[in-house]
């Protein structure tokens, strides 16, 4: 499946949002902020990007994919199930003892999960792992990691980041979720951690500076990514905690709370296509 039209896509990527305050809404918790700014990158993953096989998810061949960022998996659980990985009917069952769909991803037991991740500062590790393994098979798949701005806090980042400079993993994409906020406040106030693409420059990554929620941005920084070699890249998507929910966007508080009612019916009003 691979779908050209960016108005396609943006609504599909309304689709998600919409599939993400569902979960969240039902489960009565969540994060849906994290989970919003990634939709535009995650939709153009799922149904532009990814080489991946609904009807055989342990492909050899597939491109893998991790979300670092885990507790904002109600994004890849939308995407997955209007991809077809399983019934769209499951995204009720989110956070529910008796479903699969727990609040961090678990690849024992949801199709289409590359990784189990929660513990921020790991999947880049595990990214890394892959890649490696890719070229040590001589496969083709690539293996795409979103990490949040937050997230980049933790010193095992910049270690599988120096790992992935060293063995030159050109079959890597790193993308991080530039939202500019966590769950204490902005990056800057936490631990100002700023000019992010410097950083993971100097770490010997190729770097790629892109509007997150513009389509067409989206699906060129992939495109150059594919034609880098030598060296692993980076993606800074610049985006807006909430995006697509008015009462959402910019606020920390959305960072991990679920609408109640009236809020819920707001949300899915502004996201109808």
């Amino acid at each position: 499946m691979k779908i050209e039209d960016n108005k396609e896509l943006e609504n599909l990527a309304k689709k998600i949002r919409r599939g993400i305050i569902e979960q969240v809404y039902r489960a009565g918790s969540g994060h849906p902020g994290g989970s919003l700014s990634i939709a535009d990158i995650m939709t153009v993953l799922y149904f532009n990007e990814l080489n991946v096989d609904e009807k055989n998810t342990n492909w050899e061949n597939r491109d893998r994919f991790v979300l670092s960022k885990g507790h904002c998996v109600p994004a890849l659980y939308s995407c997955l199930a209007n991809r077809g990985f399983f019934d769209i009917k499951e995204l009720e069952s989110f956070r529910k003892i008796e479903g699969n769909l727990q609040g961090h991803p678990d690849m024992t037991k949801v199709p289409g999960v590359d990784m189990s991740t929660g513990s921020l500062g790991q999947g880049l590790s595990t990214a890394v792992g892959m890649a490696i393994a890719g070229k040590l098979d001589n496969k083709n798949y690539r293996v795409y990691c979103i990490l949040g701005d937050g997230e980049i806090e933790e010193g095992q980042v910049w270690e599988a980041a120096m790992s992935a400079s060293k063995y030159k993993l050109d079959n890597l994409c790193v993308i991080v979720d530039n939202n500019n906020l966590q769950i204490d406040g902005t990056i800057e106030e936490v631990a100002g951690l700023n000019k992010i693409d410097e950083k993971f420059k100097s770490f010997g990554f190729q770097i790629i500076n892109i509007d997150g929620h513009n389509i067409e941005e989206i699906k060129s920084a992939f495109e150059v990514a594919k034609n880098v070699k030598e060296k692993p890249v980076c993606i800074i998507a610049k985006t807006i905690k909430g995006k697509g929910v008015s009462y959402m966007e910019n606020k920390v508080e959305w960072h991990g709370k679920a609408p109640d009612e009236e809020q819920y019916k707001i949300a899915m009003k502004e996201l109808e296509i």
